[in-house]
């Protein structure tokens, strides 16, 4: 992806974004499908912005129980709030859901101004907080999803929101399965029986992580 497009580096130049790079101390890590990036537990220094592939947010209880908070697809930022905050231990942990490139930048550097005076530095400070405010708002809607007591009333609040964003009643899930479950807090069997009776009941059309929500004329 370019760099420019990711919401970090939104209305800089790749002139700018190049001379920032090397204020940031940059590192470009590739992960295989499945792979930590970031270990729960763990302290970072720097955020993470997925270059290709996708990254899935989780985080386990004491008895090893799953939840999936979220995903992270090109050009989207993770590990941002713990990166400021130092010392703070990582109580998410993130994993590659398929061949995964990562740019990390030490965030200590984001938020004091480089030997150099970059007069862009001031924006990417800002795009930050617009970036942590956005993930906040995430947050919160996985918080209305898992509300419904019932399986349907999580999935119909999900695929709402899927309806709202993509703008289009046929949209891609970034889960499979498992992390569909994790996400909205319910049983995996469980979910694919209630999809299985929605698609019976005329509600939706679904082909893995594709969906086709049909809504009364």
């Amino acid at each position: 992806m370019v760099l420019s497009e990711s919401k970090l580096f939104q209305g800089l130049s790749e002139e700018d974004i190049n001379s920032l790079l090397g204020c940031l101390g940059a590192v470009r890590r590739e992960y295989g499908r499945g792979e930590t990036i970031l270990s729960e537990g763990k302290v970072t220094e720097s955020l993470g912005i997925v270059l290709s592939g996708r990254a899935i947010i989780s985080r386990s209880d004491i008895w090893g129980n799953n939840s999936v908070l979220g995903s992270a697809d090109p050009g989207e930022v993770f590990a941002e709030v713990y990166a400021c905050i130092p010392g703070e231990p990582l109580r998410i942990s993130v994993t590659a859901a398929e061949d995964t490139t990562v740019l990390f930048l030490n965030v200590g550097r984001v938020l004091s101004t480089c030997s150099n005076a970059c007069s862009f530095h001031t924006k990417l400070v800002g795009n930050l907080l617009t970036v942590c405010a956005h993930k906040s708002l995430s947050l919160s809607q996985r918080i209305l999803h898992t509300s419904s007591k019932s399986i349907r009333g999580r999935l119909m609040s999900f695929f709402s929101e899927c309806v709202r964003s993509s703008g289009s009643c046929e949209f891609r899930i970034p889960y499979n399965r498992q992390q569909l479950a994790d996400y909205l807090g319910v049983d995996r069997s469980a979910l694919s029986g209630e999809l299985s009776k929605m698609r019976k009941e005329g509600l939706l059309e679904y082909e893995k992580n594709w969906f086709h929500l049909k809504l009364e004329e």
